[in-house]
């Protein structure tokens, strides 16, 4: 894992922090994206890396309130190489730019907020206005959202 973290290049919209310095298999991924609906606002992902790690994949949740279609409001993330696509080959860095993908190319058809995703699907503009509402502290859906911009 040192080996890897040593050779991990971020792109400048990423940060990392280690909140506890001796353990290396815990940390945060900060996004800020800058480009796309949730341009402006920055995103927390906690990762969790298994004692198996590269056998297991890393547990990410979203400890940013979002409103998104393959991240739901309790912060589970739907990343297929979290899931069924994950492979030794792949690193951490892999997840951070499924992550930022995420944030280029939301995913309707593999959703975990169906609601989110029906209206990308159904009426993009809409779709906008409500990301950009959430994004401003306000309600969408009936859930109360944390001012980001």
């Amino acid at each position: 894992m040192q080996k890897e973290l040593d050779e991990m290049e971020l792109p400048p919209q990423v940060t990392i922090d280690f909140p506890d310095k001796n353990n290396l298999m815990s940390f945060t991924i900060t996004i800020a994206p800058d480009e796309g609906y949730w341009k402006g606002a920055s995103y927390t992902f906690v990762f969790s890396v298994a004692p198996l790690y590269p056998h297991e994949a890393p547990k990410v949740k979203c400890e940013t309130k979002i409103y998104h279609p393959n991240i739901d409001l309790q912060g589970n993330v739907c990343l297929n190489i979290l899931r069924e696509d994950w492979k030794p080959v792949l690193s951490i860095s892999s997840v951070v730019y499924g992550l930022l993908y995420l944030f280029l190319e939301p995913n309707p058809g593999d959703p975990l907020n169906h609601e989110a995703a029906e209206v990308l699907r159904n009426n993009r503009v809409e779709f906008g206005r409500l990301v950009a509402r959430s994004l401003q502290g306000g309600s969408v859906a009936g859930q109360a959202f944390p001012r980001l911009v």
